[in-house]
């Protein structure tokens, strides 16, 4: 990035607001014209259902952008609140149009990310509609590594994880008790260890073939200046 780029980036994230665990910021069906960019800090997208049931869309970690859609639509499709402590930059809508009509690259950027979201929402989708409960683990755990080892949050295939057996429950749409059997099938098979909010990957090569996994990153381009590069 430029010079400029990068001062406006820093300026961008100038003000940072510390909320803490269990913060609403998005609630479904409100307006709203504010994105969010997580700094540090664990979040979850998620809608309710009439009985009172949860179904976990995605967890934003540091270095996500969120809340983008919410700006396009009427009223937000979803909630969104925090799992941890977070420190998070609220950005509103006006600066993300003069990022597009000031900074196009990081317009691009943005849009990027966004796609790269949505490419995960689409396996998520696979996950729970035709992934076995073991498989949809390992997808998940897969998942969670890459995207924590891109911000410097995951070394030697473990990284930190806040969820406990209920958050996983609603994000897999298993049942708590059908969770502890996969985590512990999975140690069992030597694949993965989930202990003391520490995932712990022991044969990675196993786990993606097990859950035939790719990273979304691998199938996403950038194009600057009429030149192609992958990722950013």
């Amino acid at each position: 990035m430029s010079k400029r780029e990068l001062s406006y980036l820093t300026d961008l994230q100038s003000k940072p607001l510390r909320v803490d665990r269990g913060k609403e910021l998005v609630h479904e069906g409100e307006a709203g014209q504010t994105a969010y960019i997580f700094q540090s800090g664990w979040a979850c997208s998620f809608k309710l259902l009439p009985d009172g049931g949860r179904q976990i869309i995605s967890f934003p970690v540091p270095g996500d952008c969120v809340g983008l859609r919410s700006m396009l639509l009427r009223t937000s499709d979803h909630s969104l609140s925090t799992v941890t402590e977070a420190t998070i930059i609220p950005i509103q809508a006006a600066r993300v149009k003069h990022m597009f009509n000031e900074f196009p690259y990081l317009g691009t950027a943005l849009l990027w990310a966004t796609s790269r979201d949505e490419a995960m929402i689409v396996e998520h989708l696979v996950s729970v509609g035709r992934r076995n409960a073991i498989e949809r683990t390992a997808h998940f755990i897969l998942e969670l590594h890459d995207r924590l080892e891109l911000v410097g949050l995951a070394a030697d295939h473990k990284f930190h994880c806040p969820l406990n057996q209920y958050v996983l429950a609603d994000a897999l749409g298993l049942s708590t008790i059908h969770v502890n059997r996969v985590l512990r099938q999975l140690r069992t098979r030597e694949l993965a260890t989930f202990k003391a909010h520490e995932i712990t990957i022991h044969n990675i090569a196993g786990l993606k073939a097990l859950a035939g996994y790719a990273s979304p990153e691998e199938s996403l381009v950038v194009v600057r200046d009429g030149i192609e590069r992958d990722g950013f």
